[in-house]
């Protein structure tokens, strides 16, 4: 399947600077072709709006890190999915690490909100990994399983669903698992997916957590790998290319 690279920016660049990044990639992909990737950027809230009018969605598609479950109504603070696609969004990223740790979402939170995502037409991204102490007690696969069963949406197909597996202790921190470890859980995931999504062997499972353009390369070659959520090296023209061209 052909693989999707997407930019987690998070809470990362103003205005000018989230503009010039999607305009740059959306030129480079026009100058130099095909990478051979679906290539994705996910601004914050705020900067949507102006990436939007930055990249062709042929080229670069753009996507919301986080979402609201419900319809329009007394949400201070929040955004819901027809907004999202109002402005021009394609994908919502769910579940990440980071909301299920500092805001302490469940897995039914995580479910509600891909719903949602689904619901209004877009794709959802649905976060899943394990802590270093999980890794470290052997327990990655069952916490794995549990997440998938506990934060996919009835309705999802691999028209309208990608997993993300993020080991948690690897995010930001410079480490990665090993290919083998990879392997395995991208296999686990695979596996767990026939029960709960329609055309399960087409979902696109992403690896995250500190790919780069030294790693893309390697990671992308592992089975049942088809793709990666990038953040840091997402915020550098030349490094997200690189790992967009690795994906080929």
């Amino acid at each position: 399947m052909r693989p999707l690279i997407a930019g987690n920016w998070k809470m990362n660049l103003l205005h000018a600077d989230a503009v010039a990044l999607a305009s740059g990639l959306s030129e480079r992909r026009s100058a130099e072709g095909d990478p051979g990737c679906d290539i994705l950027v996910c601004p914050p809230y705020i900067s949507i709006p102006p990436v939007a009018s930055a990249v062709s969605g042929e080229a670069v598609s753009l996507g919301a890190q986080d979402c609201h479950a419900g319809d329009f109504g007394a949400h201070t603070g929040d955004v819901n999915c027809a907004m999202l696609k109002d402005a021009g969004c394609d994908y919502v990223i769910v579940g990440h690490s980071e909301r299920r740790a500092d805001h302490g979402e469940s897995d039914e939170f995580v479910c509600a909100k891909a719903a949602a995502v689904i619901a209004a037409g877009m794709t959802a991204i649905v976060c899943i990994g394990e802590k270093l102490d999980e890794r470290e007690a052997e327990k990655t696969l069952e916490r794995v399983a549990a997440q998938i069963a506990g934060s996919v949406p009835e309705g999802a197909t691999a028209d309208n669903l990608v997993i993300a597996y993020e080991p948690v202790w690897a995010i930001g921190t410079g480490l990665t698992p090993t290919v083998d470890q990879i392997a395995e859980v991208h296999a686990e995931i695979r596996a767990r997916l026939a029960s709960c999504a329609g055309n399960a062997d087409g979902v696109r499972i992403l690896y995250g957590g500190s790919m780069n353009p030294g790693n893309a390369a390697e990671i992308l070659a592992v089975d049942n790998v088809n793709g990666g959520l990038v953040g840091g090296a997402s915020l550098k023209l030349d490094d997200f290319w690189s790992v967009c061209s690795a994906a080929s």
